[in-house]
C-alpha cells in the first residue's frame, strides 16, 4: 500500500512497523528496487560554524577562544563522572602555569553556533553574529576554512541527537582588537601544539616525550610491513631519519598524536563512546592521557586549529596575508617577526629583507621609529604588487628548522 509521500519520495507502509516509511524506487536490470531514506520528522543533519580568529600579539600567535558556557548548549545526557587518568592536561607554558588536569566539559572552544536555515541569510553572516554575541568583536571578513562533518565528532549525535557538520572559517586581526564578551580570551596557539614551535630550536618534547612513544607504537604493529608503514609515517610528519621537517604538516602530526593517544581529547572521544557502546574509530593505542601534550579543546576545536594553523603556514608563501596582522605602516623587522611567529621557525635577517623588498611586497614611507636603538624606517604593504604577481607571497628564506 503506498500513500500520498512528501514531494520527491514514495511512501510505503512498512509491513513490520506498521508506520510509513518513505524511499525511492530505482530500476534495476529490469526490476524495481526499493531504497528506503530517513523520515522528514526530524533534521538528520545540522549545520554548525566555527571561527578561528587568529592575531599576533608582542611575538606571540594567538586565537581567540570562548569557555563552554558561553557556547550553545551541546550538553550530553548526564553520565558517570570521567575517571581521572581520563582527564586532559590543561598547560600552558606561557602562563607559567602548573599542569592542571581538567574534564572535557571544561575545555575551552572556538566561538561556535548553529546555522538557523530560516533566519540566517548566508553562512557568513551567521557566524558573525555569533561571534559578536560570543566575543564581542566586530569582524568584516572571513575565509571558508574546511568542512568538518565526522560522525560522533558532536556529544550529542552518541545519545541519538542528529549529526553535526560544521563549516570553519578562518579570520586575521591585527592585535589589540577589543573583546568585549565575558568568558573570550585569547591564547597562544603554540599551548595547543607545542611540538610546532622552533623559534628557540628543536621542542626537548619531540625528543623526550614524542617520538619514543611513537617508536614503541611502531613496533607493536602486528607484522613488519605494518611496522615500516607507521616508521615511514614518523618520519614523514616528524622530520626524522633524514626528513626535514615541514611546518605545513600540523594536521598531520596532530592526527598521528590522536591515532596514539598523546592528546587528551583522543581518550575523552573513546570514553564517550564506549560508554554508549560505540567502539571508537581510532582506539587510542596509550591506555590513559597521562602523557597527554598540549592544551585540550572542547570537541574537535583543536583539529580544527591544527588545518587553520597548517593553512596559514602555507599561504604564507604565495598570499600576503601576514599584512592583515600589521598596522599600516611597520618596520621590516617586526614584519620578520609576525612571519616567523606564524612559521614557528627563526629566518636569516637579511635574507628575509632583500626578499621582502626584491618581491616587491613593501615601500616606504619616509618616517622612522623609534626603537631603542639605531632609528628603522617605516614601510607599508605595497598593494600593486596584487596586479604584478600571481603569488605575493613573502616566503620563507633561511626557514629551516635547526635539529
Amino acid at each position: 500500500m503506498q500513500v500520498k509521500p512528501e514531494v520527491g519520495r514514495v511512501g510505503r507502509i512498512d509491513p513490520v512497523r506498521g508506520r510509513v516509511q518513505y524511499g525511492r524506487m530505482r530500476k534495476r536490470t529490469g526490476e524495481e528496487q526499493w531504497l528506503p531514506t530517513r523520515p522528514a520528522d526530524g533534521p538528520p543533519v545540522t549545520v554548525g560554524l566555527n571561527a578561528v580568529i587568529v592575531t599576533v600579539d608582542r611575538e606571540v600567535p594567538r586565537v581567540l577562544t570562548v569557555d563552554v558556557g558561553a557556547r550553545p548548549s551541546t550538553a550530553t545526557k548526564a553520565r558517570p563522572a570521567m575517571p581521572a587518568s581520563n582527564r586532559g592536561v590543561d598547560a600552558d607554558a606561557a602562563d607559567g602555569k602548573p599542569p592542571e588536569r581538567v574534564p572535557p566539559e571544561s575545555a575551552r572552544a572556538l566561538p561556535f553556533g548553529p546555522l538557523d536555515p530560516v533566519g540566517d541569510v548566508t553562512l557568513e553572516r551567521a557566524l558573525l553574529r555569533w561571534v559578536r554575541e560570543q566575543t564581542g568583536l566586530e569582524l568584516d571578513w572571513v575565509e571558508q576554512l574546511y568542512t568538518f562533518g565526522d560522525q560522533y565528532r558532536n556529544p550529542t549525535e552518541i545519545e541519538g541527537g542528529p549529526r553535526t557538520v560544521s563549516v570553519a572559517y578562518l579570520v586575521l586581526v591585527e592585535a589589540g582588537r577589543p573583546i568585549g564578551a565575558q568568558g573570550a580570551r585569547w591564547q597562544d596557539c603554540y599551548a595547543f601544539f607545542p611540538w610546532e614551535d622552533w623559534r628557540a630550536g628543536r621542542p626537548a618534547l619531540i625528543d623526550a616525550r614524542i617520538l619514543p612513544v611513537l617508536e614503541r607504537w611502531a613496533s607493536a604493529a602486528p607484522g613488519p610491513d605494518q611496522a615500516r608503514a607507521r616508521r615511514e609515517r614518523v618520519d614523514i610528519v616528524f622530520g626524522r631519519g633524514g626528513m626535514a621537517w615541514d611546518g605545513d604538516r600540523v594536521l598531520d602530526r596532530y592526527e598521528l598524536l590522536y591515532e596514539v593517544g598523546l592528546l587528551a581529547e583522543s581518550h575523552w572521544d573513546a570514553w564517550q563512546r564506549r560508554g554508549a557502546g560505540i567502539e571508537p574509530r581510532y582506539p587510542p593505542w596509550l591506555e590513559d592521557d597521562a602523557g597527554a601534550l598540549g592544551r585540550p579543546m572542547a570537541q574537535d576545536h583543536r583539529r580544527i586549529l591544527a588545518t587553520a594553523l597548517g593553512r596559514l603556514r602555507g599561504k604564507i608563501r604565495y598570499r600576503p596575508v601576514v599584512f592583515e596582522l600589521l598596522p599600516p605602516t611597520f618596520t621590516l623587522l617586526e614584519l620578520q617577526r609576525v612571519v616567523e611567529s606564524l612559521a614557528g621557525l627563526r629566518l636569516h635577517k637579511g635574507n628575509f629583507r632583500r626578499l621582502v623588498e626584491k618581491g616587491g611586497l613593501v615601500e616606504g614611507t619616509g618616517h622612522m621609529a623609534q626603537t631603542g636603538g639605531r632609528p628603522a624606517e617605516r614601510f607599508r604593504f605595497r598593494r600593486e604588487v596584487l596586479r604584478e604577481r600571481r603569488a605575493p607571497g613573502v616566503g620563507l628564506p633561511g626557514g629551516r628548522p635547526l635539529r
